[in-house]
């Protein structure tokens, strides 16, 4: 069970600990578990996308080549460069929640777990409907973990921090890291493809739509109901 002091407990009018890191603790019985739903999902998706072996988005295309070119296994490094990342908040002075922690050590290997589950795929038309279905349930486990309402994922927040440190937009900011992860993604080998451009086209609005439906109330909120 979390338990969290209370902010009248507080000296200097400062919120405890665990409130500044995890953030609003309302509904945390049914957050938590969203979560790390929502991470696992995200990290299946990333799998089933890999296996269709049609492309994968810029940060997979680099976790991909790093796995190539060094070896160990892509769900690694999906852990490796989310810490790596998260080592440039500090500088930032971003503040990371416990959905941030968890994502560096969810998703990671929940994409090896699957990999080990789901095996290749060899006919055309079965690797498209492999890459539809991961995009439409990599959008639905977007909407769960950051609906949680528990912390940005290292990558966001990396996104954040620049934009708040240079005044520079969110857009120009997100395709900067994106294109430079996925060049360098490329020259180690990753694989970019059909896949990477449905994704990138696709997730924003697949986002858009699950978000509404999967964000947890606040105090004194209600859940959107159908």
């Amino acid at each position: 069970m979390v338990t969290t002091a209370t902010p009248t407990a507080v000296p200097s009018g400062r919120a405890p600990l665990a409130v500044r890191v995890l953030g609003d603790t309302h509904a945390l019985g049914r957050r938590l578990p969203q979560l790390l739903g929502g991470l696992a999902l995200y990290g299946a998706s990333m799998a089933l996308m890999l296996r269709s072996g049609l492309g994968l988005d810029p940060w997979d295309v680099l976790h991909q080549g790093l796995q190539r070119a060094l070896g160990l296994t892509v769900g690694a490094w999906v852990t490796i460069c989310g810490a790596l990342v998260l080592l440039l908040w500090i500088p930032l002075r971003q503040r990371p929640g416990l959905g941030t922690v968890a994502n560096v050590l969810v998703i990671g290997a929940a994409m090896d777990l699957t990999l080990t589950v789901v095996g290749e795929v060899g006919a055309l038309p079965a690797r498209i409907a492999l890459m539809t279905a991961a995009v439409l349930l990599n959008g639905l486990a977007s909407g769960l973990y950051i609906g949680a309402r528990l912390g940005p994922g290292p990558r966001d927040g990396l996104m954040t921090g620049l934009h708040r440190r240079t005044g520079r937009s969110l857009r120009l900011i997100r395709t900067g890291i994106e294109l430079t992860v996925l060049a360098a993604g490329i020259l180690l080998g990753g694989t970019a493809g059909v896949g990477t451009v449905v994704y990138a086209l696709a997730i924003g609005p697949l986002v858009q739509f699950f978000l509404p439906w999967c964000t947890a109330p606040g105090p004194g909120q209600t859940s959107r109901k159908g």
